[in-house]
């Protein structure tokens, strides 16, 4: 096995007290159900605050984590839906100012309200030209459109000619107030059609709509799969709906499968789950590409840089 530093495609949140700090301010009510299903906890602004104080981690306690995983880079992002929710989640300037700090050690993607029309537009090429942001992060489940709604076709075309990927939800999710279809991977279809070119990153790999998800990254040429915020060690085991990834993924499409964690949604060390992840039955070789090969070659060389 190569030692080469693990890319993890999905963080995506770091959990610095600078960040949590803001997190606990801005957690729409909508997400609420999230605390109930990751962390066990009541969902209330109480609980969270009270969780967040618990895994709120110093920056060298982070940078430690990642090297003990042997994570070399982690992608995090901003996420912006305050035209929806009436919140932005994390802002885009913490997540500049992350990665203008380790910028060999994080990946910062752009969240955008992409409700707010032309001036989203032009956020989003100001972070990426001028902030040095590698990518588009959306949520469909709190924005409220499936990914194949037309008010998100002017930014799928603004990625395209910035030539950067967009990283998407595309599963369930855990609100009671978003319907799970707007994560379905059949609206990822209707988008791969229409812009051949936009590299697309279908956040959570479809579950658990698997099988709809694999077909889509073996059918188009620039859509992958990401397997964060799941843990690994379900992935193997009969009945969980991730069959064809295990199947499908070690051939068809091998090289449109990326590693991620969400290790700070699952509670757990960068450590752990990589532990659980190298533990699954993959061919070596194939194991190399989900964990860097693969995000390596859809980022461009500058990933590698150490």
């Amino acid at each position: 096995m190569s030692d080469a530093p693990v890319i993890d495609m999905w963080a995506p949140i770091v959990p610095t007290p600078a960040v949590l700090q803001h997190v606990a301010e801005h957690f729409a009510e909508e997400m609420y159900g999230y605390l109930r299903v990751f962390w066990k906890q009541a969902p209330t602004k109480e609980g969270l605050r009270a969780q967040l104080q618990r895994v709120q981690l110093a920056e060298s306690a982070v940078l430690a984590a990642l090297d003990a995983a042997g994570v070399g880079q982690s992608l995090i992002t901003g996420f912006d839906e305050h035209t929806s929710v009436r919140e932005t989640f994390v802002p885009n300037e913490l997540v500049a100012d992350l990665a203008q700090r380790y910028p060999r050690r994080f990946i910062p993607f752009a969240g955008i309200d992409i409700l707010q029309g032309m001036k989203a537009l032009r956020e989003l090429e100001h972070w990426v030209c001028d902030r040095g942001f590698r990518g588009l992060s959306l949520r469909p489940f709190m924005i409220k459109l499936p990914a194949d709604d037309r008010r998100y076709y002017p930014f799928y075309a603004k990625c395209v000619e910035l030539d950067i990927p967009l990283s998407i939800h595309t599963s369930a999710n855990w609100t009671t107030v978003s319907v799970s279809d707007l994560g379905h991977p059949r609206h990822i279809d209707v988008v791969a059609a229409d812009f051949p070119e936009l590299k697309v990153i279908m956040s959570h790999a479809g579950y658990p709509w698997v099988l709809e998800a694999v077909q889509l990254a073996w059918k188009y040429p620039n859509v992958y799969l990401e397997l964060a915020a799941h843990r690994p060690k379900y992935m193997a085991q009969p009945g969980t709906g991730w069959e064809p990834l295990l199947r499908f993924g070690q051939t068809t499409i091998q090289d449109k499968v990326l590693f991620g964690t969400g290790w700070f949604l699952i509670g757990r060390a960068p450590a752990d789950l990589l532990q659980e992840f190298r533990a699954l039955p993959i061919k070596p070789e194939v194991m190399e590409k989900w964990l860097f090969g693969n995000a390596q070659r859809l980022l461009g060389a500058a990933s590698n840089r150490q």
